[in-house]
């Protein structure tokens, strides 16, 4: 919120802290050798570093923070649509129409979006005009790295079913084969250091550090990281991708609803007909409806067995 465009400095050190935790506990320092080919994980790992560094830029291109989340929310459809492509698969009716849902509350948050950057009023005409050219490309670059990460899942799935499931060995090597690439951003991370270490001093509740905020927030956001990103790397190797990617999904809703009431930003009642879209449709998909009226009519019948 205070440094929009601190994206990379929080990927880099995101990665740089699990690559160091994996060299040392999963690697053994480099003695442990992979259980899935190392040319395997090149591929996944140039994936992944363009979907992080895409989703990242996408915030500097006039793209706020809640439809960041929607609209990666999106990949719901993504995966559908590459799994029929790619692993030749079919659905029912009920999976298109939850699909269906999901793609028009998609496009509800993102077309109210685009009116109201398009109608800034503190912005002259021209000035206007630029701002939604730069939103489009924003789009764009979230379209793209919401398909080259279904591919990316889709693509895990296959390497666990050839290889096996190893993923505290994919987590480690996913975040460290990266790391090179940074190089590439190295002014832009500099920058922000640089901005962080000006940032007021804030005084760590219970040890009595005191460093600049913004390098506390930074640390705060890397713990939480991995254990989000490790929770998720061992859902890979128990259920299909696209069931982590509902999982991931209804995370981003509770992220989004954080996001709005804590920080207070602008959303619309379009925009929570939007969001209501995308999770009952990814709610439907699941037929998690079904489940809980087998879940219930379970409990009612061993009552009646109780009292029998």
């Amino acid at each position: 919120r205070r440094f929009p465009g601190c994206g990379n400095i929080v990927t880099f050190s995101q990665f740089l802290f699990i690559a160091v935790e994996g060299f040392i506990f999963e690697a053994n320092f480099g003695r442990k050798r992979p259980a899935i080919p190392i040319r395997n994980y090149f591929i996944m790992v140039a994936m992944f570093f363009t979907v992080s560094v895409v989703n990242n830029y996408a915030l500097n291109l006039n793209i706020a923070m809640p439809l960041h989340m929607i609209f990666r929310s999106g990949s719901l459809i993504a995966s559908m649509a590459l799994g029929i492509i790619i692993l030749k698969k079919r659905y029912s009716v009920s999976k298109y129409t939850s699909i269906a849902l999901v793609s028009l509350g998609i496009f509800t948050c993102t077309f109210m979006s685009a009116k109201q950057v398009a109608s800034d009023s503190s912005l002259k005409e021209e000035d206007g005009a630029q701002v939604f050219l730069w939103w489009l490309l924003g789009i764009a670059a979230l379209t793209f790295a919401l398909l080259m990460s279904a591919r990316m899942g889709i693509f895990q799935e296959m390497l666990y079913k050839e290889f096996g499931k190893h993923s505290k060995e994919a987590l480690f090597y996913n975040h460290a084969l990266p790391l090179p690439g940074f190089l590439l951003l190295a002014p832009n991370i500099y920058q922000h250091a640089v901005l962080f270490n000006q940032s007021e001093l804030f005084q760590v509740p219970g040890i009595g550090l005191t460093l600049p905020i913004m390098w506390f927030y930074l640390f705060m956001n890397v713990i939480t990281q991995y254990v989000c990103i490790r929770g998720v790397f061992i859902l890979t190797t128990e259920c299909t991708s696209l069931t982590v990617t509902l999982v991931v999904t209804l995370r981003k809703f509770v992220s989004l609803i954080f996001s709005i009431l804590y920080f207070r930003n602008p959303f619309t009642a379009w925009h929570w007909l939007g969001t209501s879209l995308v999770f009952v449709g990814t709610l439907m998909y699941t037929e998690v409806w079904k489940s809980l009226g087998l879940f219930l009519e379970c409990g009612s019948r061993r009552r009646r067995m109780k009292e029998e």
